[in-house]
């Protein structure tokens, strides 16, 4: 573990831990059905009613 912190600083591993939610942005969203059903607070709406 020394070896692994004596090559790499502080910095470039908080730099890293910052990015990883980032990475979470670029996934592709999945296809979804624009004629489901979806409850929102507490209403019953088809997903196309809240485009």
């Amino acid at each position: 573990m020394s070896f692994f912190t004596k090559k790499i600083s502080r910095r470039t591993i908080v730099q890293a831990l910052i990015a990883l939610p980032a990475l979470s942005l670029f996934h592709k969203l999945p296809d979804v059905d624009p004629d489901a059903i979806v409850e929102v607070n507490g209403w019953i709406l088809k997903r196309s009613d809240l485009t």
